[in-house]
């Protein structure tokens, strides 16, 4: 599968399990597990939106496109910056 497919069906399968709306892709890689796909959800809309809560969530895909899983990293509010994580 292209890059561009594995990310729309990481977005796709992560918001058909959890119920949230994907927000965008910050991260992804290939290695020998899979599709390393990070994503940011909506978990919690607020006004202003500054302060939706955002759910980061990591999913792995197979080479085929199939989700073998994924698990939330982390939240934190729309309008905080993001951290970057040690290499």
């Amino acid at each position: 599968m292209e890059l561009k497919a594995i990310l729309e069906k990481a977005k796709s399968d992560l918001a058909a399990v959890t119920g949230l709306k994907p927000v965008s892709v910050t991260r992804a890689f290939k290695d020998d597990q899979g599709w390393h796909v990070r994503v940011e959800m909506i978990e919690m809309t607020r006004i202003p939106p500054a302060t939706d809560v955002l759910g980061d969530y990591e999913v792995v895909l197979a080479e085929d496109g199939t989700m073998l899983r994924f698990e939330r990293r982390k939240t934190r509010l729309r309008g905080q910056p993001t951290e970057e994580e040690p290499a």
